[in-house]
């Protein structure tokens, strides 16, 4: 059984101000694998004064030394990777090959992409032409409040860790209780890289506790949060009596339109995109809406792509998916299946229960729908685990229209040989992100959404601007050799 009560704060490992035991669950086996404490406000108070008494020396540091920094924890990656997916797997169960080959690495990647991106920023730089005096300036915004969630736990903590560090910013991390032993082998590794005491703490608790403490306080000045859509709207509200920046990164309902000119793999690149993380990734596409002269095709093959998926420990090697994460996420997807049987969608593949051979840890069927309609629950609202809905189209027009009609736009989805179609549809699907043909988005591309999807944008110079305050400043004398 690991132990690891204490936070990270200005610099040192020190104890909860109130110790308050949580056992972190292996979803695999349902049994603790570590206890953390969970903080309160003082232990929030805390952090947040390491940060603020560290701000103004870091962000008066040389950009090329908080680029050095940021370096050193790049080469700590290379020591603590497989401690990194270890822990992944086992606090949130993703599979170990899945851990070491894409969760993990999820930080140097964003890393590397950030530092191209810092490479090209200019911290002054004129206004334009017709205005030879005038100059803008960026600046960090101070205090920042980092709430990551545990599906992807690493690749938020990147995505908002580093480029806090490299805007100049102090920061407090509060991971999500559910997978907290990756987020404090990356405090070990700002430790042993040289980051500054108080530049980046990290304190466990809850949403309610840690959470809204770091949502609400004074000495914060910006919030960014990646989570649910309920809780982005109870940030915001929290965050709006101190007028702090707030950037949210929620849920996802993708659609992910099938043509009939769509190429060969299409299908089955879909049903496994669905299900890779056992369907707990916010740009899951979880709508496949059909063309209806191939409809019948597709059905048959989604159902047969998804029965050949194998559901297997978390532990254990191998191309397959692991569980959900938790109890309650088991038993609210074991909730909408049922929804989706009682709505009268046709259960093609899975299905309620535990997989066959299998008596213990939060593990769901693959599990697809044909005849899905829209309003539908299972065709309306986020599942977050391996549940496809299969809807059918019989024109571009009504693709669209069934696509934008919902109330989330993060990522959609287009599969098509025609080029001006594929075109045309990315500017009029309603979503932060538009992905075709199976061509992920490049390196240093945002990541975000609209509606209630929030309206972050992570990732490359996006990412690290989002940290950044925008200074006009008018009278620079523009001829001094220093500048």
């Amino acid at each position: 059984m690991i132990e690891r009560r204490e936070f990270y704060i200005g610099g040192a490992w020190v104890p909860p101000k109130v110790p308050r035991d949580c056992a972190v669950i292996d979803p695999s086996t349902e049994d603790p694998c570590a206890v953390i404490s969970l903080g309160a406000e003082a232990d929030a108070d805390a952090a947040v004064a390491a940060a603020k008494a560290a701000f103004p020396s870091w962000a008066e540091t040389a950009p090329a030394d908080r680029r050095a920094v940021v370096v050193r924890i790049l080469d700590q990656y290379e020591r603590r990777k497989e401690d990194l997916a270890q822990a992944i797997s086992m606090e949130m169960g993703a599979p170990i090959d899945m851990a070491r080959d894409s969760q993990a690495p999820c930080l140097p990647w964003h890393l590397k992409n950030f530092l191209t991106a810092f490479d090209e920023i200019e911290w002054i730089r004129p206004l334009g032409p017709h205005a030879p005096d005038d100059r803008i300036v960026l600046e960090p915004i101070g205090v920042v409040g980092l709430i990551t969630p545990w599906n992807w736990p690493m690749n938020q903590i990147a995505l908002k860790v580093v480029p806090a560090l490299l805007a100049g910013c102090t920061c407090v991390l509060k991971p999500s209780e559910e997978s907290p032993l990756d987020a404090m082998i990356f405090a070990e590794m700002c430790h042993d890289a040289g980051v500054p005491p108080g530049v980046f703490n990290l304190v466990n608790g809850d949403g309610a506790g840690v959470g809204a403490r770091l949502s609400s306080h004074p000495d914060v000045e910006m919030i960014s949060f990646t989570g649910s859509t309920r809780a982005g709207r109870a940030i915001s509200k929290a965050a709006a009596e101190t007028l702090k920046r707030v950037t949210l990164e929620l849920g996802g309902k993708g659609a992910n339109i099938i043509f009939a000119d769509a190429d060969d793999k299409a299908v089955k690149r879909g049903v496994l995109h669905m299900m890779n993380n056992s369907g707990q990734s916010c740009n899951a596409p979880s709508r496949m809406l059909v063309e209806r002269s191939i409809y019948d095709r597709v059905v048959d093959e989604a159902a047969e792509v998804a029965k050949s998926v194998k559901v297997g420990p978390a532990s254990e090697p191998g191309r397959h998916i692991g569980p959900v994460v938790n109890k309650r996420q088991w038993e609210q997807i074991q909730g909408y299946i049922q929804k989706g049987i009682d709505e009268g969608a046709r259960l093609v593949a899975g299905g309620l229960g535990l997989p066959e051979g299998m008596n213990k840890g939060y593990f769901v069927r693959p599990t697809v729908f044909a005849d899905v309609t829209p309003g539908m629950a299972i065709e309306r609202e986020e599942i977050f685990g391996p549940v496809l809905s299969i809807i059918a189209f019989e024109g571009e027009d009504e693709a669209v229209r069934i696509a934008n009609d919902t109330p989330y736009g993060l990522t959609n989805y287009v599969q098509s040989q025609d080029a001006a179609r594929r075109n045309r549809l990315a500017l009029r699907l309603k979503s932060g992100m538009v992905e075709m043909n199976g061509r992920s988005r490049g390196a240093g591309s945002p990541f975000g959404g609209v509606k209630a999807s929030g309206r972050a944008r992570e990732g490359g110079h996006w990412g690290i601007e989002e940290f950044l305050e925008v200074k006009a400043v008018s009278g620079w004398a523009s001829d001094l050799a220093a500048e």
